[in-house]
Parts: structure tokens; sequence; C-alpha cells
């Protein structure tokens, strides 16, 4: 199978200091890969860098398309969503305000209407809340804000960058029931950063594992949640 996105021997450097160190990954459609790794491992410049918001060397391809050097705004247009680490709404925007925000490159409007709704009746928070700033919610709250604003663009992958953070166990199930039925109805594909591993395993396919911004174990999600190392560092058991 095609790789929809295929980095190969990527660098990310911050100045003159190298973060990534010839990372090679890939991402087939319809799939869902989970980074693992501890922190400064490289797992957020990983995701920056396929949005280019960090400087990147090596290949880094999605549908064919090389992503390196490109603006940001036209790797959205590719199909690329993001929700980052700190959820990243417009917290002086309302909560419609930011989901007409997440399809500002859509001309359907109809379509970006009717996609609105679906993520009101999603979320059913959202629509409660619909005409508050979006600095007013709770951290569920705008993590489901951040996940609904990225998918109103229609995007064929979508990157998280550690969604459940700081979320109640409840909200965070939530959440990613929500990323599974996204998965299996818009076939969408993902890259998930996350800390609570062994969650976002069972959502898994693949799995890749960096240290020290290099790729050090890959595999399928059921290899490395067998895997000894693996879990005694990242699953707790």
């Amino acid at each position: 199978m095609t790789a929809l996105l295929e980095a190969r021997d990527l660098r990310a450097s911050y100045g003159d200091v190298e973060v990534l160190h010839g990372v090679d990954f890939e991402v087939h459609p319809g799939e869902v890969v989970v980074i693992v790794g501890a922190n400064g491992a490289g797992k957020t410049t990983t995701l920056r860098s396929i949005c280019q918001l960090v400087r990147t060397r090596g290949a880094l391809t999605f549908d064919g398309q090389s992503l390196v050097g490109r603006p940001t705004a036209e790797i959205v247009r590719l199909g690329v969503g993001l929700v980052p680490q700190g959820r990243g709404t417009m917290i002086d925007l309302t909560v419609h305000d930011n989901l007409r925000a997440g399809g500002y490159i859509r001309t359907d409007a109809h379509e970006v209407s009717q996609d609105i709704s679906f993520w009101y009746e999603t979320f059913p928070r959202l629509f409660e809340r619909r005409d508050m700033l979006a600095g007013s919610l709770s951290g569920g709250e705008q993590q489901m804000l951040a996940v609904a604003r990225a998918m109103m663009s229609r995007p064929r992958l979508l990157l998280l960058d550690e969604p459940s953070l700081g979320l109640a166990p409840v909200v965070i199930q939530r959440l990613f029931d929500v990323l599974e039925d996204v998965k299996q109805q818009r076939e969408v594909s993902m890259v998930i950063v996350e800390q609570n591993v062994s969650l976002a395993l069972q959502m898994a396919q693949r799995a890749y594992v960096l240290e020290a911004g290099e790729v050090v174990m890959a595999g399928s999600a059921d290899e490395l949640r067998d895997n000894d190392g693996v879990r005694r560092a990242y699953l707790g058991y």
C-alpha cells in the first residue's frame, strides 16, 4: 500500500540545535499511528515538522507531494489538520467563530454549516456554549473544540499532540470514542502523540518509539504492547 505520509531521513532544528536526527516513518490511508517517547524525545517536533512549523531537512511527502518548505496554510489545504498540545483554541473568539475559522479554506458554505451542526451534535457541550468565548471553556471543552475545529477543514490526516493531557478519565474516553468514529466514518488517518499510551495503542495499527530524536523501535501496535521494554517504560506493568 502506498503511504499517505512518508518521512525519510527527516531532520528538524530549532536554530542551530538539531532535534530530529534522520527519522523515518510512514502513515498509510485510514491508519492510526502512535508516536511514543519520553519528554524531550522529539515527538512534538515530529508533528511540527509535518506542518512545517520548524526548520526541516530530508524527504517528507504527503500524497506524493513534498511538504518541505511549503507554507503551513498550504499544507492545511493539502489535507493535514493539527490539534496542538495545549488545545490551541482561539481564546478571544466564540466557540462558533472558532469552528467557522477551522473551515476558512473551504468555499462550500452550505457544507461548512452542515459540518458545524455535525460537531455540535457530536459535542453537545459546544452547542450549549456556542456564543461563549473559547477561553472561558473548561479544559475538556477546549479539547473538544480543538478537535472539531481541526476537522472543519476536512483533513485526510489529523495530527494530535497529547489530546488527553489534563483531562478527566470520562472526558478522555469520550474523546477517543469520537476519534475512533472519525477514523471509521470519515476515513481520516491519524498520528497521535499521547501520554496515555495504553489507550492510544488500542486504536492504533502501528507505533514508533522515539528516543533523543531517533526512532529506536517500530512495529504494529500489538508488537509494541507486548514488548517488555515498552510495557515497563510506557504502560506501567
